[in-house]
């Protein structure tokens, strides 16, 4: 392994400690107004008498929808950020990456937001049961999905973490004849 290699790996793991205390609430100071302002301007479109009642809240004819964190999905990002910063890739490919990522994961939470908040207006029978569904399947199914096309665009090879540990431990003086490292 080269220095350069294993000084970004340490770089790399030494961000994500760095930032872990702020990440979560800079994603959501970030990303709330990125969200709510989009999805109230496609539901004004719709709903012209709707109302932003603040940032966290819409008003849409006698409905009073309110945006809690989980609807911004800040976890989702999360993810997203960590399964980014734990892959070995270059820089420049790394931050078109996240931008990927995190505006492909942006636009499909707007219109997922807004389609939920127009089945909730309509009066959908069933958007209890969609909305939970969505929440606890189609949102990581989501990450998933936009994760894979990610490694398909920019022809990421590394596995999160995996890659790095395995290249550690293939530099290691203290090799096992049991770990799973290729040999040349």
């Amino acid at each position: 392994m080269k220095k350069k290699e294993a000084l970004d790996i340490i770089f790399r793991y030494l961000i994500l400690i760095a930032l872990s205390p702020f990440i979560l609430s800079a994603i959501y100071f970030v990303f709330t107004p990125l969200t709510v302002y989009p999805a109230f301007f496609i539901l004004n479109l719709i709903y012209p008498s709707s109302s932003l009642v603040d940032l966290t809240a819409i008003s849409i004819q006698d409905s009073h929808i309110s945006l809690i964190p989980a609807c911004i999905a800040g976890s989702a990002y999360l993810l997203l950020f960590l399964l980014n910063l734990t892959a070995p890739m270059p820089l420049l490919v790394r931050i078109k990456s996240l931008a990927f990522t995190f505006g492909s994961f942006l636009i499909l939470n707007i219109l997922r937001v807004s389609i939920f908040i127009i089945l909730f207006v309509i009066g959908f029978k069933y958007f209890d049961l969609a909305h939970l569904a969505f929440w606890y399947i189609g949102s990581t199914l989501l990450v998933v999905l936009i994760w894979f096309i990610n490694i398909r665009i920019f022809k990421i090879k590394g596995i999160p973490a995996y890659s790095d540990i395995k290249a550690l431990l293939k530099e290691s003086k203290y090799k096992s004849k049991y770990m799973l490292v290729s040999k040349k």
